[in-house]
């Protein structure tokens, strides 16, 4: 794989800029920074649509996690001086604490070929 000539990280050859001279082996990301692109020229980066749909499916994979650091938070700092609830909030947040992981390395081939469907 080639290396771009400025951020020096490697990527694959349809990621990078078309042309010779000052743009040769230069990546799209470091193109459009510099503005090497002509005005009408296309970007190999992701569009519009592809980046929501690949943010949507980051935040639905770790979604649970941050629900789970939340709510220890919250019940460390303010929960546990109710009597009927801080007990059932106790319950729940080990029973998350001991599915979550579980469930984040089972569903690990299925966010994979969801983020394959949506690399360009």
């Amino acid at each position: 794989m080639p290396t771009c000539r400025m951020c020096t990280q490697n990527y694959p050859i349809d990621q990078f800029a078309k042309g010779n001279g000052p743009r040769y082996l230069v990546c799209a990301r470091c193109a459009i920074e510099n503005d090497m692109l002509a005005p009408g020229e296309h970007s190999p980066l992701y569009s519009e649509e592809v980046a929501s749909a690949r943010l949507s499916l980051f935040s639905r994979r770790y979604r649970p996690w941050v629900l789970i650091i939340i709510g220890w938070t919250l019940y460390l700092n303010l929960g546990r001086g109710i009597p009927p609830w801080s007990t059932l909030f106790l319950v729940a947040l080990i029973l998350l604490s001991v599915t979550t992981p579980v469930r984040h390395f089972m569903t690990r081939t299925k966010f994979k070929s969801d983020l394959a469907k949506l690399t360009p």
